[in-house]
C-alpha cells in the first residue's frame, strides 16, 4: 500500500480530521492533504510525528512504499547533499574566474565590469543562501 493511503487510513482510525492532525504536528491542512494524495511526501521528522500521533509504528507506515523510501533516502543523504553543495561552490568559483577573464579580454569600460560584478554577486548570494539554509 502507498504511503498516502496508509496515512489517510491511520488518521481516520485515530479519529482525526486533516485539520486536527495538521494542528497537532504544526503543519497546514493542505500539507496533510498533499501527503495523503501523494502530491508531496513528509520529511522524516514529520513521519515520526505522524507515527506518534496516529499510534502506528514507523514500520507500518514506511515499509512497502518504494517512492517514500526513495524520498527519504534523497532528503536525508548528507553525503550526496554535500557533494552537490561542493559542486555548486566549485562552479561558482569557475564562473567568477571566467567572467573576470572575459572582462579582461573585452574592450576597456566599466560597463562590462559592472555586469560581471552583478553576476558574481548574484551567484554568490544564491550559494550563500543554500549554505545558510543547511545550518
Amino acid at each position: 500500500m502507498e504511503i498516502g493511503k496508509k496515512l489517510k487510513n491511520a488518521r481516520i482510525e485515530a479519529g482525526l480530521t486533516q485539520e486536527k492532525a495538521a494542528e497537532k504536528i504544526d503543519v497546514s491542512r493542505q500539507t496533510i492533504s498533499n501527503w495523503e494524495n501523494e502530491k508531496s511526501y513528509p520529511d522524516i521528522i514529520s513521519v515520526i510525528a505522524l507515527s506518534d500521533l496516529y499510534s502506528v509504528s514507523l514500520d507500518e507506515l514506511l515499509k512497502g512504499d518504494q517512492k517514500m523510501a526513495e524520498h527519504l533516502e534523497e532528503s536525508t543523504n548528507v553525503v550526496k547533499s554535500n557533494k552537490k553543495l561542493t559542486g555548486a561552490i566549485l562552479l561558482n568559483i569557475i564562473l567568477m574566474i571566467l567572467l573576470i577573464a572575459l572582462n579582461m579580454l573585452l574592450p576597456e569600460g566599466t560597463y562590462y565590469l559592472v555586469i560581471v560584478f552583478c553576476v558574481v554577486i548574484m551567484s554568490s548570494s544564491v550559494l550563500l543562501y543554500q549554505i545558510i539554509k543547511r545550518i
